[in-house]
């Protein structure tokens, strides 16, 4: 072989490997820029912004997550005022383990690094001045906040409430809950172990329910999404009527289904739609769900935001309603069993589509941003997420929900002197303890607040409890606050 031919070889192998070194630095300063920077094992992301005042997040205008100095290596050190109660709202920020909540979503303009405060960094720097971060303000209401937490008391499960019109979030709760200071420590082995505890908790409190981690099956709040995909269809009304049996056999199955009180649903021949939403019975909607086909119940449920994740700016857990179903799993679905899985905040979504004429607002827990010299960076704008529905479909479905609040399944949800529009729901999840929903608002002709409540691990009950008596009060309980405010 010629020295010729080997020149050529070995320049080819050369080129190559300045090739593939130039593909895998850009990926990595391009590409891959930002998932490394917030990946949570690095901590040069962490000890950049260490010179950095964080900015504030509040409530209220009071702050319930701000930084302190130290006189240390690490300049400042974050607080929680009452961080258990917050927690779902802020997450955490510390070293090693990333951020999470508002902290973690919002980190660009908490730290100054957003561009809309370029200007304000390179003026700190010239001026000799430390750099600081804006604030964000919140949407929640502190006073609905703490009442929401109160009702939930020692359950395990979450809640959340919003302003239909605006989809603004009031409040966000999720039990159980943890403090994030011991995570804001500045002793790294403190922090591991801490984080380490949270992680092997069975009660999973890190995890903010509202919105995250394994959904439950919404049971017969569902009910809500099934008879809107039926009045949508046209060919339906809320008096459309299906034979009225106390036990039905799935098709080509052994199982047989009932409903929640295993008699009939009311003591007529035939039950309605409105019936069965009033009386939460089971029969009466897989019947319907039969007829409609899951496509159709499908469509309407990826109209509420089913499938998709809803960005509040943290991003939720999508709620899942199947793909493929045959007529067995179809009838189970329409009453929100199967597989079909669903979040406080997807079912809050659901209520807030019928409290607003059809209309879906994009969730928010971000009013406004706030530069140091107070001076408004930024602010929230309401802006439709989706139109779920027609207004005559939320008008006949507000109807039969308020219906239920007074006299019918959810009536322990009823308040004195208010109208109110309620759907309960006792969701099985085979041999483990039920799961009890509420989704409601109020008050009917102008809907200040929309509410949805997940009470799990059966409320301690077993299969023995009920959402009549467990997660309809705590969403009374949680209107009350909005509306006396």
């Amino acid at each position: 072989m010629s020295i010729s031919k080997q020149l050529r070889r070995v320049s080819i192998v050369v080129l190559l490997m300045f090739t593939a070194l130039f593909v895998s630095t850009s990926v990595i300063q391009v590409v891959s820029a930002d998932e490394l920077r917030d990946d949570p094992r690095n901590s040069r992301t962490f000890y950049a912004n260490a010179s950095v005042n964080r900015g504030p997040i509040l409530v209220d205008g009071e702050a319930v997550a701000y930084s302190v100095p130290t006189g240390e290596t690490i300049a400042y050190q974050r607080v929680y005022e009452n961080g258990p109660l917050y927690a779902p709202v802020t997450g955490y920020y510390t070293i090693g383990q990333g951020n999470t909540g508002l902290e973690a979503e919002m980190n660009d303009v908490l730290t100054g690094a957003s561009g809309g405060q370029f200007f304000d960094q390179v003026r700190a720097v010239l001026t000799g001045q430390k750099p600081q971060g804006a604030a964000v303000e919140t949407t929640i209401d502190p006073v609905v906040q703490q009442a929401m937490w109160d009702a939930l008391g020692d359950y395990m499960g979450a809640a959340i409430a919003i302003e239909p019109d605006t989809g603004r979030i009031l409040g966000m709760v999720s039990k159980p809950s943890y403090d994030p200071n011991v995570l804001a420590n500045h002793d790294t082995e403190a922090v591991i172990d801490a984080y380490a505890q949270l992680i092997d908790d069975p009660g999973d409190p890190l995890i903010n329910r509202t919105m995250n981690g394994d959904l439950d099956p919404p049971g017969s709040t569902f009910k809500l999404v099934t008879a809107a995909a039926a009045l949508e269809t046209g060919k339906y009304t809320p008096d459309s009527a299906f034979p009225n049996p106390s036990a039905l056999m799935l098709p080509q199955s052994s199982s047989v289904i009932h409903n929640w009180n295993y008699q009939t649903c009311g003591g007529g021949e035939t039950a309605t739609i409105a019936d069965a939403i009033r009386l939460s019975c089971n029969i009466p909607m897989a019947e319907l769900g039969r007829e409609l086909t899951y496509r159709t119940i499908r469509e309407q449920a990826l109209k509420f935001g089913f499938d998709a994740s809803v960005d509040v700016p943290m991003a939720s857990t999508p709620s899942i309603y199947p793909r493929v179903l045959d007529d067995a799993q179809t009838m189970l679905s329409a009453f929100g069993q199967s597989d079909v899985r669903a979040s406080p905040l997807q079912m809050a979504m659901v209520g807030m589509a019928i409290a607003n004429g059809g209309k879906i607002m994009q969730p928010t827990l971000v009013d406004a941003v706030v530069a140091p010299d107070q001076s408004t960076l930024s602010s929230f704008e309401p802006s439709v997420y989706s139109e779920a529905i027609s207004a005559r479909t939320a008008t006949q479905l507000t109807a039969m929900m308020e219906a239920s609040v007074v006299d019918g399944a959810a009536s322990t949800a009823a308040i004195d002197g208010v109208r109110v529009a309620g759907k309960t729901g006792t969701a099985e999840n085979g041999d483990d303890p039920y799961s009890f929903w509420f989704v409601g608002f109020a008050p009917v002709e102008d809907p200040e607040v929309v509410v949805a409540v997940v009470i799990q691990d059966g409320a301690g009950l077993g299969q023995d409890g009920t959402s009549s008596g467990t997660s309809a009060p705590v969403g009374r309980q949680m209107i009350e606050a909005v509306i006396s405010r």
